[in-house]
């Protein structure tokens, strides 16, 4: 399975999903990722490798010894890591194609924000664009 950045400038292939894919709420994910939550899932380092674009990462180390790597050219976040661990996190919504599985659980739910309302049927949901726009 493959994943990439924005610009498409870094490439990365994974062998599979080694952990459950799940959307953390933290504060640190949520402006790292300027969204509501960010979906994750762990993938063992023998199960990663970078296709391209290497020399354009990044890292910022967001808290002590967690790195989050990402496109110096899109800004993409695409992974995580903490050096000392077998694995890295992988951003979910960098891969190109389905993973074929499905979120297995919310993580720190008590850093959501008044404004999130996951589930919420009074706010109106549309294929695409609300009428109206131009």
């Amino acid at each position: 399975m493959r994943g990439s950045c924005l610009c498409g400038a870094i490439e990365y292939q994974i062998e599979q999903l080694d952990m459950p894919i799940g959307h953390c709420h933290c504060d640190t994910c949520r402006k790292a990722h300027s969204a509501a939550f960010a979906t994750t899932a762990g993938v063992m380092r023998e199960h990663f490798r970078w296709l391209k674009g290497e020399d354009k990462l990044n890292a910022y180390e967001s808290s002590p010894g967690k790195f989050r790597h990402f496109c110096s050219v899109c800004g993409s976040q695409l992974i995580a890591q903490r050096p000392a661990q077998g694995h890295v996190i992988v951003r979910v919504a960098t891969l190109n194609e389905d993973p074929g599985s499905r979120p297995a659980h919310h993580i720190w739910c008590s850093h959501d924000k008044p404004w999130l309302a996951l589930g919420d049927s009074q706010v109106p949901r549309y294929p695409e664009w609300q009428p109206g726009r131009k």
